[in-house]
């Protein structure tokens, strides 16, 4: 961490070369994006930590691994179970070592893959952390993007 001339401290890791963890949190993001568009919801909510805590796009907030994957496993197999989606890594940037920060911007396709969206329907945020060599999702808060 390093002071600014405002006094605020600017938080970057830049003691570490971070190109395989980026390779590994867009894999991560991409079993999410797989779980959902093939109903399965133990890929898509593998990579949370025991307490993960996801906010979800009509405002409500679902702690603990469990629980997240009671509320994937209802919603595969109910509302969203003909839903397919495409998700586009945005910024990921690392407040430590094994602290990141990632943002995802996610479009509705066809089964096939072909966009409905033109513009993002939803905007994601991710924290995440490395914890024994593996990248976890502690955090995760989904915003919908209101139609122009």
């Amino acid at each position: 961490m390093t002071a600014t001339t405002s006094g605020r401290p600017t938080v970057e890791d830049t003691t570490t070369d971070h190109a395989a963890d980026i390779t590994a949190i867009e894999k991560l993001i991409a079993d999410v994006e797989t779980g959902y568009n093939t109903n399965d919801a133990e890929l898509m909510v593998s990579g949370f930590t025991a307490n993960a805590s996801a906010g979800n796009a009509v405002g409500m907030v679902i702690t603990g691994y469990g629980s997240l994957l009671e509320a994937a496993e209802r919603g595969l197999e109910g509302f969203l179970a003909n839903e397919y989606v495409r998700y586009d890594m945005g910024d990921i940037g690392f407040l430590r070592p094994d602290v990141a920060v990632a943002h995802k911007v996610a479009r509705a396709t066809t089964a096939e893959g072909e966009l409905i969206d033109r513009d993002p329907a939803m905007v994601a945020l991710y924290v995440l952390v490395k914890e024994n060599d593996r990248w976890w999702v502690a955090a995760r808060h989904n915003t919908p993007v209101p139609k122009a």
